[in-house]
């Protein structure tokens, strides 16, 4: 068995592995590099492709295969879930890969959205597995392929657990343990357990927060930071704006609930909104749907503002831009292009964090400099992570316990990080646990 680690081993983002055996070759997520896609312009955005993105680093270099002679190889791409960094490449580098994709409804539903908006078409074999579901992928040889329910900041996650003749790959990359998930189901910790039992060969896991100290708290915690500031702060005659993860389904229903405890209207504005919420309404897991107006193109959504705008306390606005990013609702609301105006009552939730790049910092910086300038009331990191801390990860490696630890989805010192943590646990550096970084491989 020979793991190629392509993307995501030297960044946060831009996820991709492939697990070679014998003939057969097997991708695990294609995802998106964003920070240097927000720093191009709004035009250049809009009109992306494959040469432009693989210029500015966009997406994993995933060439070094061809190199290898490894791209007719490849039989399948499983995609754990559907945020960008893991799912976004896929539209664009799909179509190299005689190789059929594999993910949950939801998540395959985002992909075809994304088809969809970007105007792109795929050759490829697109299959939807429900989540705790088995998939066989054919090659020379056959794999069974298992689809484990975790819990993360978007619906039906999976933990990946690719069955060979030298033992299971799992992949892990992006999950919490939540047994209280305001929407969908619990961890499986049953399967998670059974796979340790039939030897896991390799474990693929996340390290974005393994110096964190912590276990990372349940959505539920998320829940109640909203109802206390939704609830209990004043806001009977104030403007109230909420911005979050789009993906974030769980988050919107708890957001949308506590907009009708306030009797106030609720429109979600902005194109990354629209993407994730219709295609939970396609596939039937957005319970909210019927509480909300839905806009995304500017000539509704100026309308709308422009409602809002005359009757405040009347309404509850969703929109995009807890990043700060140039062009979405948010940022247009705070430069006045838009046609709702801020004032000192008002309120504006942020019901997420900062992701730590550099042009995210100083999107978010400027974006609270603009609203600060207006005296909005601003209200940050109404959020709890999706990531994994450091105690969830010890608790996982010693559930799972796999022959060799291979840390992803991070830059050295957030590798390290889970290295030292494998430490801990009788793992050693170069003999059992592996720090990989982009375009390398390691043959075990």
């Amino acid at each position: 068995m020979r793991i190629h680690t392509i993307g995501g081993y030297n960044e946060v983002g831009k996820n991709m592995t492939a697990v070679e055996v014998g003939n057969d070759a097997i991708i695990f997520d294609s995802g998106l590099h964003l920070p240097p896609i927000v720093e191009l312009e709004q035009e250049e955005r809009n009109s992306m492709n494959e040469k432009r993105l693989r210029r500015i680093g966009g997406i994993p270099e995933d060439t070094i295969l061809d190199k290898k002679g490894l791209r007719k190889k490849v039989r399948a791409i499983l995609v754990s879930h559907a945020h960008l960094d893991h799912i976004g490449a896929v539209p664009y580098i799909g179509n190299r890969y005689n190789a059929e994709i594999v993910s949950s409804p939801f998540t395959i539903e985002v992909l075809k959205t994304l088809l969809r908006d970007e105007k792109l078409k795929l050759r490829n074999r697109i299959r939807t597995i429900q989540p705790n579901s088995s998939y066989t992928v054919r090659g020379e040889k056959n794999y069974k392929v298992e689809f484990i329910n975790i819990t993360h900041s978007t619906l039906q996650t999976s933990l990946i657990a690719l069955h060979t003749k030298e033992g299971i790959v799992l992949y892990a990359n992006d999950f919490k343990f939540d047994d209280s998930p305001q929407l969908g189901k619990k961890p499986n910790y049953e399967a998670i357990k059974k796979i340790a039992k039939e030897n896991v060969k390799a474990l693929i896991v996340e390290s974005l927060y393994a110096s964190s100290e912590r276990k990372t708290p349940s959505e539920k915690v998320a829940r109640s930071l909203l109802e206390d500031v939704m609830l209990t702060i004043d806001n009977e005659n104030s403007g109230m704006l909420i911005t979050t993860f789009s993906s974030h389904i769980a988050r919107l229903k708890s957001i949308v609930d506590f907009g009708k405890k306030l009797n106030r209207r609720i429109v979600f504005v902005g194109r990354s909104l629209n993407k994730y919420v219709s295609a939970a309404i396609k596939v039937r897991l957005c319970p909210f749907k019927k509480d909300i107006s839905l806009l995304s193109y500017r000539k509704q959504v100026n309308s709308a503002l422009k409602k809002v705008n005359k009757n405040k306390d009347k309404y509850l606005v969703v929109c995009t831009g807890h990043q700060g990013e140039p062009g979405s609702i948010l940022d247009r609301i705070a430069r006045n292009e838009t046609p709702l105006r801020l004032f000192p009552t008002d309120q504006v939730i942020f019901s997420s964090k900062t992701i730590p790049s550099e042009i995210n910092i100083a999107n978010k910086g400027q974006l609270e400099k603009r609203l600060k300038q207006k005296g909005v009331r601003i209200f940050n990191e109404v959020h709890v992570s999706g990531h994994a801390g450091r105690e969830d990860l010890r608790d996982f490696i010693n559930m799972v316990n796999p022959e060799h630890i291979i840390p992803a989805h991070g830059d050295l010192p957030k590798l390290s990080a889970l290295a030292e943590l494998a430490g801990e646990l009788g793992y050693k550096l170069g003999k059992d646990c592996h720090i990989m970084q982009n375009l390398q491989n390691i043959k075990i």
